[in-house]
């Protein structure tokens, strides 16, 4: 796959099919229209092409706050690898480029992919004052198929949908509507060492600050050192038993794990939020109440299977 960071830097080298978007999350109503695109451009030997934005538009546009993104760009374009997309542009988004107009961006993309047929939904709009609709293409001679959105549980798929579920803790709708787990992924970094004098050690992840994560809680992880999937109970909060931290960490204890992870990256698949979080009368009710937390976590991880681990990287 060819990821570019701009139209300026690709020239075609054979038409191609074309969907934009910001496509935050890969959900599956994005799977299902990226399926279509890649399958037609197959058949008619063209190229799959997929034009995306970095910031998000909603965050230039409409100053949205951190913990926002399903996904960050790198993960986002190895799961557009993953779908066999041939070409992706992740475009710089700014106040400027949202000047532009419907008609300029076009020849720009005429220009960068040779496109013959643009695949969006139905409310898909672009350009200056969101110039560019269905309508406005197809009076301008350029062919749109319009893609039917996907439902799950009687609502259409969103990532904005998803967004709420996450920030809600409700990890079932984030996964039902992604079609895998949700996941945060960051460094493990050193922390205060409070797991370790506990006997619970826990690994701390730096997370990007712009990342959406769960509700503040206990969930039940599958956590991936490397490929290696490993057994976690995770923790979101701020600690309240020990007079809070100034922000929410994430920290997971990995179940009979010895090995060191400083430095590494490790990634949380959520599978189930066991409870809110809460503070604790003392340290040992805090340890008896995680011990529990463990043992419910190793009985839900039990039954589930491990599945592979999803691309992150372009």
């Amino acid at each position: 796959m060819i990821h570019a960071r701009s139209l300026t830097d690709l020239k075609p080298d054979r038409p191609a099919l074309l969907t934009i978007g910001s496509f935050d999350g890969v959900h599956l109503g994005h799977q299902t229209l990226i399926r279509e695109l890649v399958a037609s451009a197959r058949a008619q030997n063209y190229r799959a092409a997929v034009v995306t934005f970095f910031p998000h538009p909603s965050i230039v546009l409409r100053g949205r706050k951190p913990s926002f993104y399903l996904t960050t760009p790198e993960e986002k374009a190895g799961l557009f690898r993953a779908l066999g997309v041939d070409v992706l542009v992740t475009h710089p988004f700014s106040r400027e480029i949202s000047m532009i107009t419907a008609s300029d961006f076009v020849a720009q993309l005429k220009r960068a992919l040779d496109f013959q047929e643009l695949r969006c939904g139905a409310d898909f709009a672009f350009g200056h004052d969101r110039e560019g609709t269905v309508d406005w293409l197809r009076a301008h001679g350029i062919t749109v198929k319009v893609v039917d959105p996907v439902i799950a549980s009687g609502d259409l798929i969103s990532s904005s949908r998803i967004r709420r579920a996450v920030a809600e803790g409700d990890i079932a709708q984030a996964a039902e509507c992604l079609g895998r787990p949700f996941h945060v992924a960051g460094m493990v970094i050193e922390g205060n060492k409070r797991g370790r004098t506990i006997g619970i050690p826990t690994a701390n992840l730096d997370i990007w600050d712009e990342r959406a994560y769960p509700a503040r809680g206990v969930y039940a992880c599958r956590a991936w050192v490397a490929d290696s999937p490993v057994d976690a109970v995770a923790n979101i909060g701020v600690r309240p038993t020990f007079g809070s931290d100034d922000r929410p960490t994430v920290e997971a204890h990995l179940f009979d794990f010895t090995g060191d992870l400083y430095g590494q990256t490790l990634r949380l698949d959520f599978v189930a939020r066991l409870r809110a979080e809460q503070k604790f009368n003392g340290v040992d009710e805090l340890i008896a109440q995680i011990h529990r937390d463990i043992e419910q976590a190793r009985h839900l991880l039990k039954s589930q299977l491990p599945i592979s681990k999803t691309p992150t990287a372009s």
